[in-house]
């Protein structure tokens, strides 16, 4: 996913601002469904332990990470307005329908494998980014960088993987199928979430409403 062209201008600060803003507010409506996804795995969990962190996590998508997204709106002087103005994508819609339908319908380890891609991934792409930066380059993306390739970020991903492997370990084989395609789905659409914001994607039938 790092070589994605979105990813790839990101990392050397070329990408279009009309791309990241496109961007950024799917990401915002995204992590509305993300974070009520995440407290409905906190009320499946088993572990109290388990309860805190995906709480705590639900807390963080919204406010958090919200932060970061208002303080680029300011940055990009967006208008209330201006973000109306731009609507929902289909591919933003797909995946928070598919988590919430997970929380809905699927086990605890199946809403799980269907929530760390979000995680595993950003931090992924974000550590590989931040490696290529030098301390000359002034890159208007650095805070986002910044965001998931961080200690904190990294030590919130490792609380999820082991939540996922306490879940797998108690799970038969059935179930940890589902969790395995419940996953890949997730990254599926965690590429699809960046290409979409690449190419601004709208709804097809736009044009005939």
């Amino acid at each position: 996913m790092s070589v994605h062209p979105f990813n790839e201008e990101l990392a050397t600060g070329t990408l279009s601002r009309e791309r990241f803003q496109f961007y950024l507010v799917q990401d915002a409506r995204y992590l509305v469904g993300f974070g009520r996804a995440l407290a409905a795995a906190a009320a499946k969990a088993p572990e109290v332990d388990d309860v805190a962190f995906l709480a705590g996590a639900a807390r963080d998508a919204i406010v958090i990470e919200r932060e970061m997204h208002e303080s680029y709106f300011k940055w990009f002087r967006l208008s209330e307005t201006d973000l109306a103005d731009i609507e929902t994508s289909p591919t933003c819609v797909a995946y928070s329908s598919f988590l919430l339908a997970t929380a809905h319908t699927g086990s605890y380890g199946e809403l799980l494998a269907a929530l760390l891609p979000c995680f595993w991934v950003y931090q992924s792409v974000g550590a590989g980014i931040l490696a290529r930066q030098s301390p000359e380059t002034d890159n208007p993306y650095r805070p986002w960088i910044d965001t998931y390739a961080g200690d904190e970020f990294e030590a919130t991903v490792r609380k999820g993987r082991d939540a996922l492997d306490r879940a797998a370990d108690a799970a038969g084989e059935a179930t940890r199928e589902k969790m395995l395609a419940a996953f890949t789905r997730a990254c599926e659409y965690e590429w699809m979430f960046w290409d979409s914001a690449y190419r601004q994607e709208g709804w097809p039938t736009a044009a005939v409403r």
